[in-house]
């Protein structure tokens, strides 16, 4: 079972991120947008291809991406939900 944690190494690895810790990162902060962490299209990308790569979960509705990709806790519940 993968746990937030982890997510937020991998983001923080896989974004660039070295000035940041994973615990700086709430569970359900807004990844994107000017409330949370700040991210935008290109990170959406990135966050994707480290998801495929890191945890072998590739997000194929693009229509729930906007709810999928909304906080390390909806991300790490669709990469749970997907390897079970």
């Amino acid at each position: 079972m993968v746990t937030t944690n982890d997510l937020k190494e991998k983001i923080i690895a896989g974004l660039g991120l070295e000035d940041m810790e994973p615990d700086e990162i709430g569970d359900d902060m807004a990844l994107f947008g000017d409330d949370g962490l700040g991210l935008d299209s290109v990170d959406a990308i990135e966050i994707t291809l480290i998801l495929e790569k890191e945890f072998g979960v590739k997000v194929t509705n693009m229509d729930e991406n906007k709810n999928i990709f909304e906080t390390p806790n909806t991300l790490v519940a669709y990469i749970n939900e997907q390897k079970a």
